[in-house]
């Protein structure tokens, strides 16, 4: 094997047919001269026919064949090689697919057409006893006498339109009706999935079945393709998909550790940033994982808060509350918000995965040996039902990490001590609350043995679905202020973050996770970095944005009979100023807006579609693009723009230098400017060159200094480097965050420039600059490169760009390319918007 040495940066590449590896590949010269040190690939095992994600996969044994196959990823990796790139990988052990065509995917065909008993079965979480030996599929149109005209036999199989379903040997010539019935699968209209389902899933996605992974031999099937790459060099660090859905993650990424001899590995843990009794104390990742540290969604909203203005935040949550009129529990307050759409997801979407819990509580109630025991008798299934739901949505996190055989957690024990207390408060009657606790206990794995830590797993496994659909699918379209806020693992209800609490967060990245991954654009945001900066900017104008609001209602775009509720009219305009252009892109506009609306779920929904409301969201998008709105958000746009440029510059240079590994996603090293999936998960060409000097030009510059001066200096940033916030005084000193990096680098950017400008500017204000002479390899101007120690004027540091990056004098010779791009004075006329890459 190779060494497992961190990388210094990560370039995330969306590999789908239409961006397979000889794309890829021809792009590695490219990447490579950014400075970065791996690619970081989606998914790359043969996954369902045009998916354009790759984590539905079908065939852990093979490398998808729409990309390339194997030989087109070890010519990948070859070409990555010779330009000293590497390669890691994205995983998805937690789910398979469950394809039209289950042929796809054999260990599920095998099992569905032998049943409990086939070899296969143990690879799945299915809940057999509760179907009567039967695995629901909940794929049919219909009821099932409706849909049996559609169905027929053919080649020993059961074809319903394009689905193809394995037949029960001996069954191929019964009629349909006792053909159906005869089955170790049961055919459902696909509504009855929400109460009957009885396999676990990915979330609420029943086209995702859930692999038992905990299971030695599961483990060693579904990865051996993976680790053979790993041992073959082929592969040098992994990202885990969505660990929160495996029973026991600690000892999945143990086994993990110990079988690729410890590469570097990261983990898509979302940690919440209120788990504790004060808001504002934040998960922590379990410090026994043996894992790098998270993809980094908490550095990114650590980076995105520095850029919201908290006074601003607070007037644009009141003029959210008087212009939408939203209750209070439909997006007019956050905890409410969220606890609405928790239960929500508790009795609706989940309720068959909490009736297992519940029937799985029961047993344990009526099992549990000794006087202990016999004090858990008599709790009635709706007791039990109820304390379930109440602890459930009083969760602050995605789930608790009881482990069979070992002590609970402190924290654990804490978080379901604190929902225990809310929960009880559900019963009339105290001695029925008694549930409460009896369900807190075996949440925790007590009193111990195979059943208790079972509930514990499944437990946390519904918490952790619950908590994602709940928060990231449902209240951050529901509360949206600030739309830039509403981002997986954000605190939209506290979108801002001081300079200390950044510093904070950066000394325990360092001490604690120094190669954790930091991210601030994925596959998975719901707007990208550059969309956010700029929506973030609202903060600092709510004014101006009151102006657009008036202008719209002033000019009501149409929208037939149906009239558009003002929270979908707040979220398309925030939308369409984050895009940055004049008129808004409206073909990709109208996706977005609509999958907001429907993941909202207050007019409309996936699963209740509202046809006419949905006609008339698209309508007023189409209207939008050329009404007074348009007008006024163009006007606002233009005021705005030197402020947005601080943002994406400074959002840029604070990802790139603080602590941990910047993964940046393909295409954001320039202006990118990308929506909710599919919109951000759209192949990505750099045909078009970048223009000499603009936002896009500017925004590479500083991304390739920064990148190759990690390259060559990767000491100064990952596990032996350290961190020190540098202080600026003067009265605009809260505008400027800096810090030094192993007394080599020092980072400096702009935050909050609308403000600064109207406060008068930097004016006197100076920044401590450590002992030595320092460059700035940001600097256009050769004078303004080399300062010398003691206080540096921040007008003088900030005249070229809102940004810099100083090196110690007689350091490398690191600096953005000889044929780059001169930058822009600060305060300039930005011109408009750079093209998003695809284009």
């Amino acid at each position: 094997m190779r060494s497992a040495a961190p990388p210094t940066a990560t370039y995330r590449l969306q590999l789908q047919p239409d961006f397979p590896f000889a794309a890829a590949e021809r792009a590695v010269s490219r990447i490579a001269g950014l400075g970065v040190s791996h690619l970081q690939l989606s998914p790359v095992l043969t996954a369902v026919p045009g998916s354009a994600h790759g984590y539905d996969v079908t065939d852990h044994g093979t490398v998808r064949a729409e990309l390339g196959g194997e030989r087109g990823l070890r010519a990948l990796a070859d070409a990555a090689r010779a330009h000293g790139l590497g390669l890691v990988l994205d995983i998805v052990p937690n789910h398979m697919a469950v394809p039209a065509d289950l042929r796809l995917n054999a260990p599920l065909w095998e099992t569905l057409r032998e049943g409990p008993g086939s070899p296969w079965a143990h690879w799945f979480d299915i809940d057999w006893a509760a179907g009567g030996g039967r695995m629901l599929l909940p794929v049919l149109a219909g009821r099932l006498h409706e849909e049996l005209p559609r169905m027929r036999v053919r080649d020993g199989t059961l074809r319903y339109g394009e689905r193809v379903l394995p037949l029960r040997e001996g069954t191929e010539r019964l009629p349909l009706p006792e053909l159906c019935e005869a089955q170790h699968y049961r055919l459902s209209w696909w509504r009855l999935g929400r109460t009957e389902l009885n396999y676990r899933r990915f979330l609420t996605v029943s086209e995702l079945i859930a692999l038992r992974v905990e299971d030695p031999e599961v483990f060693g099937a579904t990865h051996a393709k993976v680790l053979q790459l790993v041992r073959e060099g082929v592969v040098d660090g992994l990202r885990v998909d969505h660990p929160d859905g495996l029973a026991d993650p600690y000892a999945y990424l143990l086994r993990l550790r110990e079988a690729t001899a410890g590469r570097w590995t990261v983990v898509e843990k979302i940690l919440a940033p209120d788990a504790g009794e004060q808001p504002g104390t934040a998960e922590a990742l379990p410090e026994c994982w043996p894992v790098a540290g998270t993809t980094g969604y908490d550095a990114l909203r650590h980076v995105d808060g520095l850029f919201a203005d908290p006074e601003g935040c607070r007037e644009l949550a009141a003029l959210y509350r008087e212009f939408t009129g939203a209750a209070a529990d439909e997006g007019g307050d956050w905890a409410a918000t969220v606890r609405r759409a928790a239960y929500r997801a508790a009795v609706h979407e989940l309720a068959a995965e909490v009736e297992r819990l519940r029937r799985l509580a029961a047993h344990l109630c009526a099992t549990a040996p000794g006087p202990a025991g016999r004090a858990l008798r008599d709790h009635a299934p709706w007791a039990l039902r109820t304390a379930l739901r109440e602890l459930l949505v009083r969760l602050p996190v995605y789930r608790p990490y009881a482990s069979p055989g070992a002590p609970p957690r402190a924290a654990d024990a804490a978080l379901l001590d604190r929902a225990a207390e809310g929960a009880r408060g559900a019963f009339r009657v105290p001695e029925e609350a008694a549930a409460v606790d009896a369900v807190r206990d075996f949440a925790l794995g007590l009193p111990g043995g195979p059943r208790s830590a079972e509930f514990a797993a499944r437990f946390a496994q519904v918490s952790s679905a619950l908590r994602a659909k709940a928060v990231e699918d449902t209240a951050c379209y529901r509360y949206t202020p600030l739309l830039s806020a509403c981002e997986v693992g954000g605190a939209p209800d506290r979108p801002a973050v001081s300079p200390g609490e950044f510093h904070a967060f950066c000394a325990r990245t360092q001490r604690d996770w120094p190669t954790t991954a930091t991210a601030l654009s994925t596959h998975d945001t719901k707007r990208s970095a550059d969309v956010r900066a700029a929506i973030a900017v609202l903060s600092e104008s709510p004014e101006g944005w009151e102006a657009v609001l008036r202008a719209s209602r002033a000019g009501a775009c149409e929208a037939g009979d149906v009239p558009l509720d003002p929270h979908t009219v707040w979220t398309f305009w925030q939308t369409a100023f984050g895009m940055g252009t004049v008129p808004p892109p409206v073909e990709r506009l109208r996706p977005a807006v609509l999958k907001a609306v429907r993941e909202a779920g207050l007019r409309t929904s996936w699963t209740e579609p509202d046809g006419a409301y949905e006609a008339a969201v698209q309508r007023y998008v189409d209207a939008a693009a050329h009404s007074p709105g348009a007008a006024a958000l163009g006007a606002l746009l233009r005021e705005l723009a030197p402020y947005v440029r601080a943002n994406v510059l400074g959002m840029a240079l604070l990802h790139l230098t603080m602590p941990g590994v910047p993964d940046l996603y393909q295409g954001t090293e320039r202006t990118y400017r990308a929506l909710v999936d599919p919109d951000n998960r759209a192949p990505v060409t750099w045909a078009a060159p970048v223009p000499p000097e603009g936002p896009a030009a500017e925004k590479q510059r500083v991304t390739t200094a920064a990148l190759r001066l990690r390259a060559r200096h990767p000491e100064w940033f990952l596990d032996s480097s350290w961190y020190e916030p540098a202080a600026a005084r003067g009265d605009a000193a809260g505008h400027c965050v800096a810090y030094v990096r192993s007394g080599a680098v020092l980072t400096a950017v702009t935050r909050l420039a609308r403000g600064l400008e109207e406060a008068g500017g930097w004016r006197d204000t100076r920044l401590e600059l450590p002992a030595g002479g320092w460059r700035d390899l940001l600097a256009r101007r050769p004078e303004a490169a080399v300062l010398r120690e003691g206080r540096c004027r921040l007008a003088d540091l900030f005249a070229d760009l809102p940004v810099a990056l100083l090196v110690r004098a007689g350091g490398p010779s690191d600096g953005p390319p000889s044929e780059g791009p001169p930058a822009v004075p600060f305060g300039s006329p930005p011109g408009p918007p750079g093209p998003r890459p695809q284009e």
